[in-house]
């Protein structure tokens, strides 16, 4: 799904950064406030700050979902292991998009920490061109997958779940930058890359059961 090649990667759009940390603490959060990108003290409880705070939590679980996988993918099967096939293929192909989408969250956090008016022409961000990317993955293994009859409920396996969580704390994401965009305080992009994101999850939970050869746990309304 993930190609170094695709257009837009390595042109140079967006600045390399210029970072040197020699220190994690540095005492001037004890307040209870925080900087922005360009140099604005706010409140820690600010609106911007859980919205970008929420951006980097769902980095974090993004990375578990690719531990997760990496673990799958080096499990070794057994001579003799009568289990399902595993598509080692399609989880490959899934930790590369989930790789990508970390440093694409992680230059949308940089970009909801930056007021409107801070913005570089040249600082890192989500565009149209992340939102169609993420369609045609979806559209990729939409075209695997058989047509669901029911909701489907977190499980079948801990990638599967994973996922979900990361689906999860994605929809709250994008609840915080619709508030932040509804005031003119946000990246209009930066709603529209979330909700295709939190679909993306769905979908890439689906297709990860089918390549691990996991059963999908559907909703039935009257189980006992």
């Amino acid at each position: 799904m993930a190609d170094k090649d695709e257009p837009g990667k390595g042109e140079g759009r967006f600045r390399e950064p210029r970072l040197a940390i020699n220190r994690v603490y540095t005492r001037k959060g004890d307040g209870g406030e925080t900087q922005l990108v360009g140099g604005q003290r706010v409140p820690k409880d600010d609106a911007r700050i859980e919205a970008y705070g929420t951006v980097d939590e769902l980095n974090a679980f993004v990375g578990a979902c690719r531990q997760t996988l990496a673990d799958e993918l080096a499990r070794p099967g057994a001579p003799d292991d009568d289990g399902p096939a595993v598509d080692r293929v399609a989880l490959t192909e899934l930790s590369a998009a989930l790789l990508r989408v970390q440093h694409e969250l992680f230059n949308l956090g940089s970009l909801m920490a930056t007021l409107p008016e801070d913005v570089h022409p040249k600082q890192p961000r989500v565009t149209a061109a992340e939102v169609a990317r993420l369609e045609a993955e979806m559209d990729r293994c939409q075209a695997d997958l058989a047509p669901l009859r029911s909701f489907v409920l977190p499980g079948g396996s801990r990638l599967c779940v994973d996922l979900h969580v990361a689906r999860t704390v994605c929809r709250r994401a994008e609840r915080l930058a619709v508030a932040l965009a509804r005031s003119g305080a946000a990246d209009a992009d930066a709603v529209t890359y979330l909700n295709r994101l939190s679909d993306a999850f769905f979908v890439w939970s689906r297709w990860a059961t089918k390549a691990l050869g996991a059963t999908e746990v559907l909703w039935e309304p009257n189980w006992t």
